[in-house]
């Protein structure tokens, strides 16, 4: 089977795919100071327990010294699985139509492949992770852009850091907007500001593109704590940035 990997600041998700289908996928905590050993052992418990073989590795970070760690292990614990890795010189099928293309994401180029494919352009995409990235793909699949925001997990830690009355809360839903207690008025900030923050943008970015997208894709692992509460997201992808992995490993095998 392939083996799709994408690295992010806080998490790393994996899935294993048989040809177009996705079949296992797994989320663990990504520490860039693992050793390619404990790599192994770690992958090994999660693809061996049911006995899967994998051919090979399509790997997306944005933790370089992750991503070595990650490679070294390939090396000893998978010597016959193919890596390639979303950088320069790999074929994506996206166009960087920006200023400097060196500082595209892999993750984001994986999801404008992956969102391009799956609903055709233009089209918008919102991952909900450390940061919340939104993303713009043409009508022709270029990578023009996006914008940048905390995510609400990082928002939080500066809170509770900064704040000495504050603290880091569950990012559920609350009952109301106006909170009746410290614990809802964070939860409403996170949820209900991060939804009216993402329609704000994607608003802004309908206007300045002129036409109306084919799909506004949500992933990310913090997507379901907010993607109801928005009015601009049309379609949800858990799964976007490893399905983008898969298509940028059949343009390379």
């Amino acid at each position: 089977m392939l083996l799709c990997v994408d690295i992010g600041n806080t998490n790393t998700v994996l899935a294993t795919f048989d040809g177009e289908k996705l079949v296992h996928s797994w989320r663990i905590r990504t520490d860039p100071k693992a050793t390619p050993d404990e790599l192994g052992i770690k992958f090994r418990a999660l693809l061996d327990g049911d006995g899967i073989d994998i051919y090979g590795i399509s790997l997306s970070s944005t933790v370089p010294q992750a991503a070595f760690e990650l490679s070294r292990m390939v090396e000893k614990y998978y010597p016959h699985a193919k890596l390639i890795s979303v950088a320069p010189g790999v074929k994506t099928g996206v166009r960087l139509a920006i200023d400097n293309p060196k500082e595209v994401g892999p993750d984001r180029i994986a999801n404008t492949h992956a969102a391009y494919h799956l609903h055709g352009g233009p089209c918008i995409t919102v991952d909900f992770g450390t940061s919340t990235n939104i993303d713009v793909a043409s009508a022709e699949g270029d990578f023009i852009g996006g914008a940048f925001a905390p995510g609400m997990e990082v928002s939080l830690d500066a809170l509770a850091a900064r704040a000495a009355r504050l603290l880091k809360v569950d990012l559920s839903k609350p009952r109301r907007v106006v909170g009746k207690n410290t614990v809802e008025c964070l939860q409403s900030g996170m949820i209900f500001g991060t939804a009216a923050q993402v329609d704000g943008l994607v608003t802004r970015i309908k206007a300045e593109m002129g036409e109306e997208p084919t799909a506004v894709i949500a992933t990310g692992g913090l997507a379901p704590a907010v993607i109801d509460e928005t009015t601009t997201i049309t379609h949800y992808e858990p799964n976007l940035t490893l399905i983008g992995l898969r298509m940028i490993w059949e343009k390379n095998s």
